[in-house]
């Protein structure tokens, strides 16, 4: 159980202050998912420079850009650590693309869901088994069903508290982050990609267009999810 005291000091700590707070509160059991996008590396550079025990990991769908795969090499390198790395199940994977097409996502939501969940989703979940605290990237901002997330919330689906820093930044922060201290990031962000995810399911948005547009373009709007943060309004248990 977390109070709302404790509740309370995390949200108005200062970024690394709150991931050593809640690193300590969830000793060996708190976990951050990295995609590699610049708000994840901002985070990443913060957990290594707080040298807190965060376990740091990362999902590959096996179909990421390239840029995606250098840039984690290059953050191995920079910080001195290895980022896990977790992958789909093989069979999984297989029977999928053996049974419905090796771009199936393309034909339906459903057949793109049930990517979503074989590449990410299963993946996250096995990786997320031992933890009692999720960090994550997301941000206000970045989509409609996003206002509402709280900084520190209970994630009833997993049995887990959610614990998203910036939550209330702005890209533009971000950005300014990310030079200060020269973190490394996807060169794709520079052509247009606001969110990266599977190379064949992301293109560059255009200026004006929605931040989350380049994602499953061929979708409506409002099914633009992947699984992975379909239970973001969950109350904070206390």
């Amino acid at each position: 159980m977390v109070s709302n005291q404790i509740i309370s000091q995390i949200e108005n700590s200062s970024l690394q202050e709150a991931l050593v707070l809640v690193a300590n509160l969830f000793p060996g059991q708190t976990y951050f998912s990295t995609s590699l996008g610049q708000e994840d590396q901002l985070l990443t550079h913060a957990i290594y420079k707080a040298k807190c025990d965060i376990k740091t990991f990362t999902l590959d769908t096996g179909r990421l850009f390239y840029e995606t795969y250098d840039l984690l090499a290059k953050t191995n390198f920079r910080y001195g650590q290895l980022v896990k790395v977790c992958f789909p199940n093989a069979d999984d994977v297989e029977q999928y693309v053996n049974q419905k097409g090796i771009n199936a996502f393309y034909e339906s939501v459903e057949n793109r869901k049930e990517c979503c969940h074989i590449r990410k989703v299963k993946p996250l979940n096995i990786a997320l088994k031992n933890a009692k605290v999720w960090i994550t990237g997301l941000r206000a901002e970045q989509s409609a069903n996003r206002h509402t997330m709280k900084m520190f919330e209970w994630d009833g689906e997993r049995n887990l508290f959610k614990f998203n820093p910036l939550i209330h930044w702005s890209l533009d922060e971000v950005i300014v982050y990310l030079k200060e201290f020269d973190v490394p990031y996807n060169p794709l962000h520079d052509k247009g990609f606001v969110s990266i995810g599977c190379a064949c399911c992301t293109r560059a948005v255009e200026p004006g267009e929605d931040p989350r547009a380049g994602r499953w373009w061929w979708e409506d709007a409002n099914k633009k999810e992947c699984g992975l943060h379909v239970h973001e309004n969950k109350i904070s248990q206390n």
